[in-house]
């Protein structure tokens, strides 16, 4: 068992299922944004938005009833932009075994009030 703290944690629920009964791919990217959009404007202290998903993998395919813990990282600040890597980690909900089911990386940009680029200040 992990000893992290998620930035979310969600019960996967049938409304969230594919055609097919799965749990739906879409659904897991939306839950990793939102953990990688916290992160992002607590790092920027504002306004962020996302540019970019990158490198998304689905190694797991959690089932309904699965509780999904979303981890996220910072790994790398510019001026406006950050990336941030994500780790989407379902535990069985019966159980106490984790299994990974999505990772990838977002990258986001600071803005202003103006919507435009603002650099994002940094750490003291």
């Amino acid at each position: 068992m992990t000893s992290r703290t998620p930035l979310i944690r969600v019960t996967a629920m049938p409304a969230d299922t594919n055609p097919y009964g799965g749990v739906f791919g879409g659904w897991l990217m939306s839950q990793m944004a939102l953990a990688a959009g916290s992160l992002a404007s607590r790092t920027a202290k504002g306004k962020c938005v996302v540019v970019a998903a990158d490198e998304l993998t689905f190694p797991g395919a959690p089932s309904v009833g699965d509780e999904i813990s979303v981890y996220a990282d910072l790994v790398e600040q510019g001026r406006s932009s950050m990336t941030i890597a994500v780790e989407a980690v379902a535990r069985m909900r019966d159980g106490e075994e984790e299994f990974a089911v999505a990772s990838g990386r977002f990258t986001f940009v600071a803005l202003d009030t103006n919507d435009k680029p603002r650099p994002i200040a940094a750490e003291n």
